[in-house]
């Protein structure tokens, strides 16, 4: 195949995983603006109400999008042979190199805080009331992580790969 098909094919799903997985955060800080605890004292059906409407919410293509995102990335820079300048904010890759450090460390706020947790307030892994509710406490506080880191990544990708020499 040739480089540019590539090149354009990459670039496409990049930049779709992105609107996945950042237009998730946003909706979700808009759907749910504020923390609903789950207390122990509510009735099962409003417990029940909260952990169905998590799940519909929380799981599924997003976290992935998260691995497409980074993959697609780093496959782009390796092919342009600017992965180790990027990775080390070197030159003229340094503002790119912030951008994927920031979404590094979004993809791992991702995968081992809040998918842990999460899967306790899913019910896919068996909890107490109390546990899960400790848990959607950092899943809500580990998604507004994310959601506010996502301004400046996204910024620092597009300006580093549209030619801004913010580090020189």
């Amino acid at each position: 195949m040739d480089f540019v098909l590539v090149d354009a094919l990459t670039r496409w799903v990049h930049i779709a995983g992105v609107v996945i997985w950042m237009g998730h955060n946003w909706h979700n800080v808009v759907a749910n603006p504020t923390y609903r605890p789950v207390l122990p004292t509510d009735p099962p059906e409003a417990v029940k109400e909260v952990f169905i409407s998590a799940s519909k919410r929380e799981h599924g293509i997003f976290r992935y999008a998260s691995l497409i995102v980074l993959g697609t990335g780093i496959m782009m820079l390796w092919r342009r042979d600017m992965l180790g300048d990027a990775l080390t904010l070197s030159g003229s890759s340094a503002t790119l190199g912030a951008g994927i450090w920031l979404g590094l460390l979004m993809t791992m706020n991702l995968w081992f805080v809040m998918w842990p947790h999460q899967k306790k307030v899913l019910g896919f892994v068996e909890a107490p009331v109390d546990e899960r509710l400790r848990c959607s406490r950092i899943t809500f506080r580990a998604s507004r992580t994310n959601t506010v880191l996502s301004v400046p990544t996204m910024f620092l990708m597009v300006a580093g790969a549209h030619g801004a020499q913010v580090f020189g």
